[in-house]
């Protein structure tokens, strides 16, 4: 009945994911939610940040940044996280915004991975987009209030989630 809001996979944080095997197995590209994924909600980019988007630069990956949120919000972060690209009120969890984010990186759902802290945006829309997704934990619990009440239906898929998975 979830199913299709299920992540292909749940890490408890983005600074975790070891990107380097994700590499070797021939991913390309990682589109990434911002707040609350890479940092608490509209915090600038931090140095764990930054040194992430150089670290994965450098491995040879293609990043780009898909937010719901305004252009300042996602510009000012991505000015400051050198190499990645954006783009802002992406209509999550509307598969356009992923496949735009693909064609825009040059890769496809089948060496794309997204990272993102909530499952009715950014799981659902990748899963749509047919793109490898990772749910990571909330850096901060401190949100929005339509973030908040969607955040008691998620518990909900992710019981069944853990039920299923173990």
């Amino acid at each position: 009945m979830f199913q299709r809001f299920y992540p292909k996979e749940e890490i408890n944080s983005t600074y975790e994911i070891d990107f380097e095997q994700w590499y070797e197995l021939g991913y390309r590209g990682i589109i990434f939610d911002v707040d609350n994924t890479l940092v608490e909600h509209g915090a600038p980019a931090d140095d764990r940040a930054k040194e992430l988007f150089k670290r994965l630069h450098a491995l040879g990956f293609s990043t780009l940044l898909l937010s719901n949120n305004k252009e300042p919000r996602v510009k000012s972060f991505c000015e400051a996280v050198t190499g990645a690209t954006y783009m802002y009120k992406a209509g999550k969890p509307n598969p356009r915004g992923y496949e735009q984010a693909m064609a825009r990186m040059g890769t496809d759902c089948g060496n794309t991975l997204f990272v993102g802290d909530q499952i009715f945006t950014d799981v659902w829309g990748a899963n749509r987009a047919g793109i490898y997704s990772i749910l990571v934990r909330p850096i901060h619990p401190k949100e929005e209030i339509q973030i908040v009440l969607k955040r008691y239906l998620e518990k909900i898929v992710l019981f069944f989630y853990h039920r299923r998975n173990g």
